[in-house]
């Protein structure tokens, strides 16, 4: 198994963890936050690139697949960790943080369209 194939079954455990903790363990703090609506948002994003990874560790051949890898991993830890963060413990000086990891995202698929798959 590839390193992008081992990190994306890391990320997608800790989406599926993270998401089930949302629901069910921090229900109450993120309803009394008013924050559940941007844990969600987390954990979509979360997901939608661990799928990415998956198609891309899983034998996509570009000449950029690390430079993609690497976007999109910042962008989970930067975008994703964020928001985690902030639906917690309300620090909206976290916001800043998020749309780095959001260009992070956008620079990956940018990269992706750019270099495009070989067949």
């Amino acid at each position: 198994m590839n390193y992008i194939l081992r990190t994306a079954a890391v990320f997608g455990f800790l989406a599926v963890a993270l998401g089930a903790f949302g629901s069910h363990g921090l229900r109450q703090i993120l309803q009394i936050n008013g924050t559940a609506s941007i844990w969600q948002t987390a954990t979509f994003y979360h997901f939608v690139h661990v799928l990415g990874l998956l198609w891309l560790g899983n034998g996509v051949k570009t000449s950029r697949s690390s430079e993609i890898f690497i976007c999109w991993v910042t962008g989970i830890v930067l975008f994703c960790g964020s928001l985690y963060l902030l639906a917690v413990t309300g620090y909206k000086w976290l916001g800043a943080v998020t749309p780095l990891g959001g260009l992070s995202f956008l620079l990956g698929w940018a990269v992706l369209l750019l270099a495009g798959p070989r067949t």
